[in-house]
């Protein structure tokens, strides 16, 4: 009797500390959320979303165009790195000891441990340097390369996952290799590849140094993409580190809509994994 009191008193003693240690470990992150929105929340309404920045001393300026300018950034990125990026983790899942494959993976993993600002001047040098000006073009490359080895990973590992007997019964049906990988595999592996993709979104969303570099920031409504773009973390960058009280407000405001945003596309990717789960 005495051994099993004092194993369920182990148990217990152990469970309890493995949850101390997971709110200790969660409470920076909460404290952090409390602290900016309540600076934040109070500055956000409908004007500050659909108005543009005002000048210095001017109040109820507004942050559109970061907005819009941020969402065309990650509409690039997006554009540039998922097509190229999926079929790379294709290939990497199909030909997993393939000397290619492996090179392949390695480059991957050095891209993604890529410090941003280093993407950021390699994107100037590329894309901006040769153009003779700052664009969102450059920004949207910036973050497509900041994105691609996300969304090659996350697409290799689930792919990886689909069972062979899947593919076997297509080829058994005379199905050809091309028509399997589009109709069984992608299909099977979709839930995976949208989660990983929403993720590597959410990743970009925040990133401040390589725009910089690239899309630099602009203070009027843009939608050309050979131009400069504002978005929210140069508002926030520029903002807060101004002299003016106004802007670190603004700053404020712009925090809270970009965490919301970054909030929603990895709740929208565990919706995706949870929904839209493949049982084998």
């Amino acid at each position: 009797m005495k051994g099993i009191k004092l194993r369920i008193f182990k148990d217990r003693l152990f469970r309890s500390a493995v949850y101390a240690l997971s709110l200790l470990s969660l409470t920076p992150l909460f404290l952090i959320l409390l602290y900016i929105f309540k600076r934040g929340l109070r500055v956000i309404n409908w004007e500050f979303l659909t108005r543009l920045p005002r000048p210095v001393g001017v109040e109820n300026g507004g942050i559109a165009n970061a907005i819009v300018g941020t969402l065309i950034l990650v509409f690039l990125a997006s554009l540039l790195s998922i097509p190229p990026g999926i079929w790379a983790g294709i290939y990497l899942a199909e030909n997993k000891n393939s000397k290619l494959a492996e090179a392949g993976r390695t480059a991957v993993d050095v891209l993604q441990g890529t410090p941003s600002i280093v993407v950021g001047i390699i994107a100037y040098l590329w894309i901006v340097k040769p153009m003779g000006r700052f664009s969102a073009l450059a920004g949207g490359v910036a973050l497509a390369i900041m994105m691609l080895p996300v969304v090659v990973r996350s697409t290799e590992e689930v792919v990886k996952l689909i069972p062979p007997y899947l593919k076997e019964a297509a080829f058994a049906l005379g199905a050809s290799y091309p028509k399997t990988i589009l109709r069984v595999v992608l299909p099977a592996a979709l839930p995976g590849i949208v989660s990983g993709v929403l993720l590597a979104v959410s990743r970009v969303a925040g990133e401040t140094a390589p725009l910089l570099f690239t899309a630099f920031g602009n203070q009027f409504m843009n939608y050309n993409i050979l131009k400069p773009v504002n978005a929210l973390p140069l508002v926030i960058f520029n903002y807060a580190m101004s002299p003016y009280e106004e802007w670190k407000r603004l700053a404020w405001g712009a925090s809270v809509v970009l965490i919301l945003l970054v909030l929603a596309g990895n709740l929208i990717s565990r919706t995706v994994v949870k929904k839209w789960k493949v049982r084998f």
